[in-house]
């Protein structure tokens, strides 16, 4: 069994060396299977769907009580190559900083709680379990990740008392800003059919778009919210509107458009279907066409209420960086809201501002911080 301290650095750059784009597993949980074995940790691969995802556990099953880590190990693809000043899977360290893709968004973030739990086991055993649910499909459809894990859990008797996810969380400044919870996630896709024809009569055909038009202004201009006592108010945006048609003289069959829509604990998604279905039948029946809609729910609202884990995160980044991170529920989806179907989860991660970007990178500096503010919160749960 390992003694020797993990190096969240040089993890970092081992895993951003790995090709993982979704749903390639490229060698990075292999790699950290072999190194959370090493160290004592029980691994199992749980893989579904044809996505590769990582239990590891220190400790006895069914203990009292367990503290999670979530991450993800997959990322995005890199855009241009051509784009990038560095390798994008070269793991550089330069200017005091790691680059590379997955370096932010999140192998820095996996990294660091491997490296925090190990050591922590290693030097001060828990009464307890550690546990690791490390997925390679967050950046995908999410349907074979930590769900997988989650499910595999439940039929195996393992859970997790509380977890932390991983995520970048902080804007612009190291332990800024926490996630207590996250937005409901949903995309409308709209297909308005009426009859092509000729643009110079209008006995001849039925035209789409206006109907198309009323529809869009009626959800658009629509006041979801205020807000509530967590979250900002919600929005409703247009992404696209198309026919896909040439002519200048000829009224096209089918108009479709799309809606992405994030909303807070004021809604459910059901609940804006219904409505959103009322205004599509009112205007298919105005303007005498049929309206296809097709919805795709990516997670509903949820919060952690401020309690007993968040205030133990926020000592544990106070203690670190000097900042009592605000409670926020910005940005968007992460595996948090399917984690929350388990236990009460948060999620505390580093500067996040070059995450999908080209030339991602990571401060050297933050990574090291990162494990620091991992290993006070295992220290302070287990104390």
């Amino acid at each position: 069994m390992s003694k020797s301290p993990v190096d969240p650095v040089a993890l970092t750059a081992d895993l951003v060396r790995c090709p993982s784009i979704t749903p390639v597993e490229g060698g990075a949980l292999v790699l950290l299977e072999s190194v959370l074995s090493a160290a004592g940790f029980t691994c199992t691969r749980v893989d579904r769907g044809g996505v590769s995802n990582l239990f590891a556990r220190w400790g006895h099953k069914g203990a009292n009580r367990s503290f999670g880590f979530n991450g993800h190990v997959d990322v995005v693809p890199l855009g241009n190559p051509e784009d990038w000043t560095v390798d994008p899977f070269g793991a550089e360290i330069k200017d005091g900083f790691l680059w590379g893709r997955g370096s932010t968004d999140m192998k820095s973030g996996v990294a660091a709680f491997v490296a925090a739990a190990i050591d922590f086991v290693q030097t001060t055993p828990p009464d307890g379990a550690v546990i690791l649910a490390i997925t390679g499909d967050e950046e995908g459809d999410a349907l074979d990740g930590t769900t997988a894990l989650l499910n595999w859990m439940a039929a195996e008797g393992e859970a997790m008392t509380d977890c932390l996810v991983g995520e970048p969380t902080c804007p612009n400044i190291m332990g800024e800003a926490m996630k207590i919870g996250r937005r409901g996630s949903m995309n409308v896709f709209f297909t308005v059919t009426g009859v092509q024809g000729h643009s110079a009569y209008p006995s001849l055909y039925v035209n789409p778009m206006p109907a198309m038009a009323r529809l869009m202004d009626r959800l658009a201009s629509h006041k979801l919210d205020d807000g509530s006592d967590h979250f900002d108010p919600s929005s409703l945006a247009i992404v696209t509107i198309d026919t896909g048609n040439p002519a200048t003289n000829v009224v096209p069959a089918q108009c479709r458009a799309t809606v992405n829509i994030r909303f807070n604990d004021h809604h459910t998604s059901a609940e804006l279907i219904q409505w959103m279905q009322t205004e599509v039948d009112a205007a298919a029946e105005t303007f005498d066409v049929t309206i296809d809609m097709k919805v795709k729910v990516s997670g509903e609202s949820f919060v952690t209420p401020p309690g007993p884990l968040s205030d133990l995160i926020g000592a544990a980044v106070e203690a670190e960086t000097g900042r009592r991170p605000e409670l926020s529920t910005s940005g968007g989806t992460s595996d948090a809201r399917f984690v929350k179907l388990h236990c009460p989860v948060v999620e505390f991660g580093l500067v996040g501002k070059t995450m999908h970007q080209v030339d991602e990178r990571v401060s050297v500096a933050q990574i090291q911080q990162l494990k620091s503010i991992y290993s006070r919160i295992l220290a302070d749960y287990f104390a």
